[in-house]
């Protein structure tokens, strides 16, 4: 079982090798990536010293190529499939099928998977990528329970990656609408959930709003912590109380599900979080490094320890952690 945590830069890419990630995932400085935010991500002469860093110490590196590519703008993205071979990368991270298409043609020693964006959530759907595409690893959305995994590793030859740790989506995977209906720019195709620039937060009597594109998401007293608004994670007035309708800004945190994971045969463990701080990266990587090497030395005995969870809810959002789909009693 590897270790996959996010790189949102360079210092982020070495703290999490320095902290004992097996991969890193990481992405171009535009468009063809899902976390694509002022400040993030990494331009050519970046990417080329994290690889060199990262492979100096045995570390893979992955980039995610992972959002919808239009006519228009096409030759962005199999530039960016081009360079991602040149460059040397482990492997890419895609979603959309005319660009694998692409990247098996032109580069077919190129390793790829793929991305949760992809939104395949049953077997039948890994292997039509598996046999048409050849990928070799896939990205569960985080809406299966514990058994769904089970049946889909059971049954592909893929290799079956899950989100262990970080922030939840209440939409399966790119197939998100709701930022695109109030700010008119997709998150799908320009790899931004509440883009920056439609992002306001305003002063009032009644505390401190925060709106997109003009559609009020929050409102927090002096006491509160704002947080960045989306949509999904506001607090909307419905039947006559006002909270958060959609989804609690929570973390998913599955450390205590390792023993099951790793016997049911998933191949590696995603941390959520490009967006994040370098210090947010370390102090995961950490945790997660420390629990999975022991749930592979004694996977009967596996016990949480108390030391790794005061440290993820640290840095949970909301301060909370919850299973998720993982755990839901319903199928």
């Amino acid at each position: 079982m590897e270790l996959v945590c996010p790189a949102g830069g360079l210092p982020a890419l070495k703290t999490a090798v320095d902290s004992g990630a097996d991969c890193v995932y990481t992405g171009f400085r535009d468009a063809t990536n899902a976390r694509n935010f002022a400040g993030l991500n990494f331009d050519e002469a970046s990417l080329k010293e994290g690889l060199a860093y990262a492979h100096r110490y045995g570390v893979k590196v992955f980039l995610a190529l992972n959002t919808f590519p239009q006519t228009h703008h096409w030759r962005q993205w199999t530039a960016a499939v081009d360079k991602a071979a040149e460059l040397g990368v482990d492997a890419v991270i895609l979603a959309d099928l005319g660009l694998m298409a692409y990247a098996r043609r032109v580069h077919p020693q190129l390793r790829l998977h793929l991305s949760v964006q992809g939104s395949a959530t049953n077997y039948e759907a890994i292997n039509f990528y598996y046999e048409r595409f050849g990928i070799q690893r896939a990205v569960l959305p985080r809406v299966l329970s514990l058994p769904q995994v089970e049946q889909v590793v059971k049954n592909t030859p893929v290799e079956i990656e899950v989100f262990g740790f970080g922030g939840l989506c209440v939409m399966v995977e790119g197939r998100c609408a709701l930022s695109a209906y109030a700010t008119g720019i997709s998150p799908n195709c320009h790899g931004a959930c509440s883009p920056g620039s439609a992002v306001r937060y305003v002063e009032t009597p009644q505390g401190l709003e925060t709106r997109l594109n003009g559609v009020l998401i929050d409102r927090f007293s002096r006491t509160e912590r704002a947080g960045y608004p989306t949509i999904c994670k506001g607090r909307y007035a419905v039947g006559g109380e006002t909270y958060y309708a959609i989804e609690e800004p929570t973390s998913l945190n599955t450390l205590e599900l390792l023993p099951a994971l790793l016997r049911m045969g998933v191949a590696a463990i995603k941390i959520e979080g490009r967006q994040r701080s370098p210090a947010y990266v370390g102090q995961v990587t950490r945790v997660w490094r420390a629990a999975i090497d022991e749930a592979k030395r004694n996977p009967e005995h596996f016990k949480l320890r108390q030391e790794w969870m005061t440290q993820l809810n640290k840095v949970s959002e909301g301060a909370q952690a919850t299973l998720g789909a993982y755990n839901r009693p319903w199928k």
